[in-house]
């Protein structure tokens, strides 16, 4: 009920005062991210002369075990052109504290996904993503990834 509440409000936040997100819509997660579970968005009536930033965000809690992420990208354009990306980013800094904004132990952090994007093609452009995290020395996957609570993309108009 914890986690909830501080998304919640974290939420009502972020909305009350954002004029530079197009689009930003989180999906919560259950206790795990299985390894073989997409997080899909789907955007489509977006400028196509305009361009955009794209962001990952996250909400993370102490039970994250982690202090980086590996995540499998995949963007499909209406014409069914997909391009793959692994990314990789920091979650925590070297002494072990987190790299999110936030109170207590959930943490809201803001990726770099894509820079100067433009959504050249109408219709609707889907974004999947998956985690892809492994233990040192190992080549299974994570199965069950926990404390990551929320996964989001955003969208952000670049200023002229």
């Amino acid at each position: 009920m914890h986690k909830f509440c501080y998304a919640l409000l974290i939420l009502i936040c972020c909305s009350a005062c954002d004029e530079k997100a197009v689009f930003h819509e989180y999906k919560s997660l259950p206790d795990y991210w299985e390894s073989d579970t997409a997080v899909v968005f789907k955007v489509n009536k977006l400028d196509s002369l305009t361009n955009y930033n794209l962001f990952i965000t996250l909400r993370n809690t102490n039970e994250y075990a982690f202090s980086n992420l590996f995540l499998i990208s995949e963007l499909q354009f209406p014409n069914g052109k997909t391009i793959t990306d692994t990314l990789e980013y920091k979650m925590a800094r070297p002494d072990g504290s987190w790299l999110g904004e936030g109170f207590g132990d959930l943490k809201e952090n803001k990726l770099w996904y894509k820079e100067n994007f433009r959504f050249t093609e109408a219709g609707e452009y889907q974004f999947r993503l998956k985690q892809a995290m492994r233990r040192n020395g190992s080549v299974n996957p994570v199965q069950e990834l926990g404390g990551i609570v929320d996964v989001g993309l955003r969208i952000e108009k670049i200023k002229e």
